[in-house]
C-alpha cells in the first residue's frame, strides 16, 4: 500500500500544443498548481520555458511550449496528475520525476600544495 501522506520532491516537464494563447497556457499552469497544493502539495519552482522546437515531430508538430516544475507532493496527488495529463488534449507529452533526497558528504580539505621543485 502506497503511503500518500509522506510529501517527496518532484520535478515534472510538460510539453503543450504550441498553438496554445499566452492565456490558456496561465489557465493551465494555474490548474495544475491548484491540482498539487489541494492535498497539502507545495509548489518549489515554476519555469514558462517557452515555445521550442521538439527533437522529433509529435504527430506532426514541431514545436511546443515547455513548462518545469518542481514540487513536494503525496503519491495520491502524483497519480491524479499523472491522469489529467494523459487525458488533457493541450499537453503533447509529460513527465513526473521523483528526486532522490541524498545527504551531503563532507568534503575532506585539500592537502596544502606540495612545495615547488629546484
Amino acid at each position: 500500500m502506497i503511503n500518500s501522506h509522506i510529501m517527496r520532491t518532484y520535478e515534472t516537464v510538460i510539453i503543450l500544443k504550441p498553438q496554445m494563447s499566452d492565456a490558456e497556457i496561465a489557465d493551465f499552469v494555474e490548474k495544475t498548481k491548484k491540482l498539487i497544493t489541494a492535498d497539502g502539495g507545495e509548489i518549489l519552482l515554476e519555469d514558462k520555458m517557452g515555445r521550442r522546437r521538439l527533437t522529433h515531430a509529435i504527430h506532426h508538430i514541431r514545436d511546443g511550449f515547455y513548462v518545469f516544475m518542481k514540487f513536494k507532493a503525496g503519491a495520491n496527488t502524483v497519480a491524479a496528475m499523472n491522469q489529467q495529463m494523459r487525458v488533457n488534449e493541450l499537453v503533447m507529452r509529460c513527465g513526473v520525476f521523483k528526486i532522490e533526497e541524498t545527504k551531503a558528504k563532507p568534503v575532506a580539505p585539500k592537502a596544502a600544495a606540495a612545495p615547488a621543485a629546484k
